[in-house]
């Protein structure tokens, strides 16, 4: 991705997520500058990528396959300083903009449909393989225990959000017609490094070419402090 559309995107969330009356925090709006500045006492949001974070999971399609993200609070798996057990981000999600089928190994979660369009949700069973199982998927919708078969397509609409146990399949995109999606993700620790299994292989992090300077940085790219 070049920096100049993640700029644009950023710029394009900002005014999204103000109308969708959602408060990101201050270090949100820190430039490259102002982040040389800050010392170890924010060695938090370093250490744990918190801040914004936009990736085309290695496709070069981030239309069409990605997700805008920012990571509002996260604890860490690797260093015991840090002792939150949980995570909070939130996400935009275009129409038929789809996130690809993956699963954590560790991490619980919940997604929110915070507002604006209708988010739906693919779900499978993975086997001791790391494949798709036909058992039979179950979860929790809104405190709603149900049971669904495999590749069952989920809509959730806003308000309404669903509980991921560790090791079950999901992609997921904004359904046509309805509007980009507000998404909030309540979890156990997030560590993007170590406990995402793709079905198909692609990366996490995008390459950034630098074709003009950073608006904001993103949560994989501050420096360290002096």
């Amino acid at each position: 991705m070049k920096r100049s559309e993640v700029n644009r995107l950023i710029v394009n969330a900002i005014e999204f997520i103000e109308n969708m009356n959602f408060k990101l925090p201050p270090f949100a709006y820190w430039s490259a500058e102002d982040w040389e500045k800050k010392g170890h006492e924010y060695d938090e949001i370093r250490d744990n990528l918190l801040g914004w974070d936009i990736t085309d999971f290695g496709s070069g399609d981030f239309r069409n396959i990605g997700l805008f993200l920012f990571t509002i609070r996260n604890g860490n798996l690797n260093n015991n300083k840090y002792i939150k057990s949980y995570a909070e981000k939130i996400l935009i999600v275009e129409e038929e903009q789809v996130t690809p089928f993956h699963f954590h190994w560790n991490k619980m979660e919940d997604i929110i449909n915070r507002g604006g369009g209708n988010l739906l949700i693919q779900l499978y069973n993975s086997t001791e393989e790391e494949e798709f199982s036909d058992t039979p998927v179950v979860v929790s919708v809104d405190g709603r225990m149900i049971t669904e078969k495999p590749g069952t397509i989920i809509c959730l609409t806003p308000g309404e959000s669903i509980t991921l146990p560790v090791g079950m399949y999901h992609k997921f995109w904004g359904e046509k017609g309805t509007g980009k999606v507000l998404v909030g993700e309540v979890s156990m620790v997030n560590d993007d490094f170590t406990d995402n299994r793709f079905y198909e292989s692609g990366g996490r992090f995008s390459e950034i070419k630098e074709d003009v300077a950073p608006l904001y940085l993103l949560g994989n790219e501050y420096p360290s402090a002096k």
